[in-house]
Parts: structure tokens; sequence; C-alpha cells
């Protein structure tokens, strides 16, 4: 019992004990970490200055952005602070913060991925009812539910972990709070609780998937009757980046939280976590902008205003 009462910090997995090698991780997520927050920042900016983006897709491309923000800045600065100071410690409420804020932005993320596969599902093959459907009231609240859906998920979660009584270990075999690892050092059954929860998320993100399969079935079978070439590369463009995005997310996600957690430290569960917590919210910018010539010209028009401004 002294062992659950007394537990006021965490040891979080290192990537190395050599301080050379804590340096090189250091560099390397500080760049990572730089470009998910410019990239993120330059959609945000170039969307919102530029008033021909000011259409419920861009919308939620924001809200996205902003999620994926979130997501990086709740893992990346501690495990960089870690490093650079040559320590393992996160405190309770700091891991308990960490997991909060994490689920929040992943489910969130998730919801706002489903509703925009719903809006290019609507924009391609309802083209009429569109503005009708996609009005801004209903865009805001659609929005808005996802950042509920997130909250709610990970109030639930979370609340679900840390009322367990830890006692086994205060080490967790990953860079930063993952439920799957603070799981393994319950001392009580009641853990398989939070697994069924867990369990229940993944069958949820597993509807949500399916839905945006469906929804991209009608999508692409909509464009492939578009006489016009340059109509169906402008329909492709948009959807296949986000569809890239998607399964990116849930690939990774679900291989992370559905696989076996092993007793000992990992190289697995390291590489695992960085795939699924950082690349796809550093990739999300590079994909929507690479392939979407809107947002393309939106950032040559921000990126040539700034020079002129300067000059």
């Amino acid at each position: 019992m002294s062992n659950q009462t007394t537990l006021t910090e965490f040891l979080l997995l290192g990537f190395s004990d050599i301080r050379e090698l804590q340096i090189l991780h250091f560099v390397m997520f500080l760049l990572i970490y730089l470009v998910g927050l410019m990239g993120n920042l330059l959609i945000i900016t170039a969307i919102v200055l530029d008033h021909q983006l000011h259409i419920p897709m861009y919308f939620f491309l924001v809200n996205l952005s902003i999620l994926d923000l979130g997501s990086i800045s709740v893992t990346i600065p501690k495990s960089m602070a870690n490093s650079l100071m040559n320590t393992s410690l996160i405190s309770y409420p700091g891991c308990v913060t960490q997991v909060f804020l994490f689920f929040l932005f992943t489910a969130a993320d998730l919801a706002l991925l489903t509703i925009m596969a719903y809006d290019r599902y609507v924009a391609i093959c309802q083209p009429l009812h569109y503005e009708s459907i996609m009005n801004r009231r209903a865009c805001v609240q659609m929005a808005a539910s996802a950042w509920i859906t997130g909250i709610v998920y990970s109030a639930l979660h979370t609340g679900n972990t840390f009322r367990l009584p830890f006692c086994q270990s205060n080490v967790i075999n990953q860079f930063f709070c993952e439920i799957p690892q603070l799981l393994k050092l319950t001392c009580s059954d009641s853990y398989l609780s939070e697994i069924g929860a867990i369990a229940f998320s993944m069958f949820l993100g597993s509807n949500c998937f399916v839905f945006i399969i469906v929804s991209y079935v009608q999508i692409f079978k909509a464009v492939l009757r578009i006489p016009s070439e340059q109509g169906r590369g402008k329909a492709f463009s948009t959807c296949l980046p986000h569809l890239t995005v998607v399964s990116l997310l849930l690939c990774t996600g679900s291989f992370e939280y559905m696989k076996p957690t092993s007793s000992s430290a990992s190289n697995m569960d390291l590489m695992m976590g960085v795939l699924y917590s950082l690349v796809p919210p550093i990739m999300n910018p590079i994909i929507y902008s690479m392939r979407n010539k809107e947002i393309k010209a939106a950032l040559k028009k921000l990126i040539v205003w700034r020079l002129i401004s300067k000059n």
C-alpha cells in the first residue's frame, strides 16, 4: 500500500544512456518539432489570410492543424528536456496531464478526419446541396463535436487509468506517458476495464475508418464520371491527401494499442511510439501542402507578401 500512496513520479524510458546520443536525440526531436510547428502554423496562417480558402474544407483543416500542434507539443518538449538535462523523470500530475491531452488531441483528430471525409463526400457527390448542408453553423457544430468527443474520451480513459493502484514499478517503457505501458504497472485486476475501454475505442475507430472508406468509394465513383480531366485531378488532389493521413494515423495507432505489451523495455515500443505519435502530425501539413494546389498557391502568396512587406 505504501507504493500505491507515495508514488509521485514516473521514469520515462530514454533512447540511450550515452550522453552523445542523448544530445543527438535532443537535436533530432528539436528538428522534428520545428518542422511540425512551422508546417502547421504556415497552413493555419495561409488559410486565415486567404479569403478564398474560407470554405468548410479549409476550416476543418485549420482545426486539424491546431490539433496536430497540440499533439506534438504534449510529447516532444518533455522528451527533449529530459535528454538535455540527462534525466527521465516526469511527475505524477505531469503524466496525468500528458495522457489526458494526448488522448484528447488524438481522439479529436480522428473525429475531425471523419467529418472531413463527409465534407468531401457532400462536395463531390451532392454539389448542388453542398452550401445548404455544409453551412457555417453546421461546420462550427461539427468541429465543436470533434473537440467535445476528444475531451469526453480523454476524460474517460485518463480517469479509468489513474484510478488504478500502481505498485509494480514506476518505469514507463516509452518516451511519453502511454496508457498500455501504464497498465503494466498496476497491481489490480481492475485494469481489465481500461483494456475493455481501449478495445471499445478501437471498435469506434474502426467504424470511423469504415465510414471514411465507404465515403471515398462513393467519391471515387463520382470522380470517375467527371468528364473533365482537370476536374478529376482537382477532386483527387483534395481527397488523396486526406485518405493518406487517415490511413497513417489509424494503422500506426491500432498496431501500437492492439499489440501485446512486453514486460521489458523494447526498441520496437519506442519506434512505434514515435511512428504513431509524431509522424502523422508532422506529415499532415507536408501531405496537404504538396498535394493541394490551393494550399500551395496560398503559401506562395503568403511568402511573397512577407518578402514585399520586408522590402
